[in-house]
């Protein structure tokens, strides 16, 4: 964060509400012309500061609706296991998070479905055929409180 200036981080907020502005449209914003605010966002892409640009999509519209939070606790844990457990789920759309986490469980899925019967179909032919998965966990969002996809700046 220490090469970030103020006008950085300006960008970035603006970015995370809406990707899709010109470079001209954020060079009024922060007062400068098209030019710098083109440096700063090539420098800000080339640093990973901005990892990639995306559409967020409906999933009630693509009927992906039912949200599912899965826990899973492998077998057993070691640095083979974990890349293999990695490598498959990476390779499955369901699966739109995963995380290592700590406590109870060894993973957190994240899965989008469209209804609890496709669910059902998913765990018993795509998650139950990974042969280091011990047991899971699932849990069902019933609502969407919050949900930000950006970053406190």
């Amino acid at each position: 964060m220490e090469s970030l200036d103020r006008i950085d981080l300006q960008l970035l907020r603006m970015l995370q509400e809406n990707a899709r502005l010109t470079t001209k449209e954020l060079a009024s914003q922060v007062n400068l012309s098209p030019t710098p605010v083109f440096e700063r966002l090539k420098r800000l892409e080339r640093e990973g500061y901005i990892k990639k640009y995306m559409a967020v999509l409906d999933a009630n519209k693509l009927n992906r609706g039912l949200v599912i939070f899965c826990s899973v606790k492998l077998t057993r844990l070691n640095r083979e296991i974990a890349g293999e457990f990695t490598r498959i789920i990476r390779e499955i759309p369901e699966v739109t998070e995963c995380y290592n986490i700590s406590g109870s469980y060894d993973y957190l899925l994240k899965i989008h479905a469209p209804d609890m019967k496709y669910y059902q179909e998913f765990i018993l032919n795509v998650l139950g055929t990974i042969e280091s998965l011990g047991s899971l966990t699932s849990t069902f969002v019933m609502d969407e409180v919050k949900h930000d996809y950006g970053i406190p700046l």
